[in-house]
């Protein structure tokens, strides 16, 4: 279950986040790693587990201790972004990471982590083309 966890404006940040790898295989890999993730905080607690822990538990212990992919560089806190509604789409050497939440430091490291150039921003300032033809053409 994915949460919504915002207090403030932020929360329409519409955020879009691109990461472009050198092969479709590092890019699956990526995305991998993601449901991986995903997958982990959900099994072990969700996002009120991680949210305000200031420690590593055994079982984040046991992904560094494993290797697991994307998770070298992260705190134990952003283990709690892969609890929020986040949508991982992966076309080619590409992965889209679209949210409302402003606080996706753990996608990015993870990306980064993963060999991707990662291109960030909001798409309220800088929507898709599709999107502007789609509103130019009042459909």
């Amino acid at each position: 279950m994915k949460i919504w966890n915002s207090y403030g404006s932020e929360h329409s940040s519409n955020l879009k986040m691109i990461g472009t790898f050198k092969t479709v295989e590092k890019a699956i890999d990526a995305k991998n790693a993601i449901e991986q993730l995903e997958g982990f905080v959900e099994r072990t607690g969700g996002f009120d587990t991680y949210d305000r822990t200031e420690r590593f538990t055994d079982e984040q212990m046991e992904l560094y201790r494993n290797g697991t992919k994307g998770v070298q560089s992260l705190s134990p806190r952003e283990f709690s972004q892969f609890a929020l509604d986040v949508r991982v789409q992966q076309a080619d050497n590409t992965i889209q990471i679209t949210s409302d939440e402003i606080d996706v430091s753990a996608y990015l490291k993870l990306l980064i982590d993963c060999g991707a150039k990662v291109e960030v921003y909001s798409a309220h300032d800088y929507p898709d083309k599709d999107s502007d033809t789609e509103r130019s053409s009042g459909e």
